[in-house]
């Protein structure tokens, strides 16, 4: 690699890669020069042309501190497409490629953040680089929403399953595992067999909705060990799925009721410890849940669209017909 900073030019060796009619070039370049010669046009601040999402500084940030914790690496190219202000060039004779550097030499297709990011970061990094020649900003929107829409996402369920081997699972993840392990395992589960751990299923509990239910009363859960925890909401959910008559699961398995239901407990709690001193058995529970034995279950499926709604329909429910 030669750099002529005088004269603006950066030269870098590549290789030319061939897909169908389709070539372009694969590099690295340094993370401050792809600071210095990268842009963005999104579709916000340029509504003619314009197709990429607005940058979020905050997860930019945080792209940048994981580079200069020095815990990991970004592998991942960034997708650049060479604009008429680069004054793109390749060498004759070698494997080299040239570039003035200009504010609006590359229109960055994917990677915008992991650009920015870079930026901010206090770190100089070697990028791999795929840069396109010649496109058209039509070729170039076609080509953002192909990188966009052909790559699968990994779920996120998947990532939660997975945390615990990559060590990077917080307290709140750690007892979720537990719990969502108890409920997956014990003969006696009230979600035996529903539950998914890796990805989404009809029919299932994923552990992204089990997890994101029970972050909901995690500040109530106390001091109470794994296992009396599973032993609480297991009674509990026994005693929900017997109160709404939720014979074949399909309450208790549409995401945004299990997330009321959980929330739910902290109005039901409560009262199962004033009224019987605190021991939560499924019959104590049956007990205080008597009141909504009436609810329609087409009632809340109806409002499925928000757990929040579904919350307020169960405590109007145990209000209204609540007595010691």
């Amino acid at each position: 690699m030669t750099t002529s900073i005088e004269n603006e030019i950066y030269s870098y060796t590549y290789s030319l890669v061939t897909q169908g009619d389709t070539k372009f070039y694969s590099l690295t370049i340094p993370s401050e020069v792809l600071a210095k010669t990268c842009f963005v046009t999104n579709r916000f601040d340029d509504k003619e042309e314009g197709f990429q999402r607005r940058l979020d500084k905050n997860r930019a940030q945080e792209i940048a501190d994981y580079i200069d914790s020095g815990i990991g690496s970004i592998p991942n190219a960034i997708i650049l497409s060479a604009q008429s202000e680069a004054e793109f060039t390749l060498k004759k004779g070698g494997r080299a490629l040239s570039f003035r550097a200009d504010p609006k030499a590359f229109l960055v297709l994917d990677g915008q953040h992991r650009v920015w990011g870079f930026a901010l970061s206090q770190k100089t990094l070697r990028v791999p680089v795929i840069v396109y020649h010649g496109l058209s900003r039509k070729e170039e929107t076609r080509l953002f929403i192909d990188i966009n829409t052909k790559q699968k996402p990994v779920p996120s369920e998947l990532l939660l399953d997975i945390k615990q081997l990559a060590e990077t699972e917080t307290n709140d993840e750690k007892i979720f595992r537990t719990l969502f392990n108890y409920f997956s395992e014990n003969e006696n589960s009230a979600l035996r067999g529903l539950l998914s751990p890796s990805e989404k299923k009809v029919g299932k509990i994923s552990r992204t909705t089990f997890n994101q239910a029970f972050k909901n009363v995690n500040t109530i859960l106390g001091d109470q060990s794994d296992i009396n925890i599973f032993h609480i909401f297991n009674n509990y959910l026994h005693a929900i799925k017997t109160t709404l008559k939720d014979d074949d699961n399909s309450l208790i398995t549409t995401p945004s009721v299990f997330k009321a239901i959980i929330s739910f407990f902290t109005d039901v709690a409560p009262r199962v410890k004033f009224k019987y001193e605190g021991d939560y058995s499924t019959d104590n529970f049956i007990s205080v849940l008597h009141p909504l034995n009436n609810i329609n279950q087409n009632h809340l499926l109806k409002n499925k669209r928000t757990y929040t709604k579904i919350v307020d329909i169960l405590n109007q429910s145990l209000s209204k017909n609540f007595s010691l």
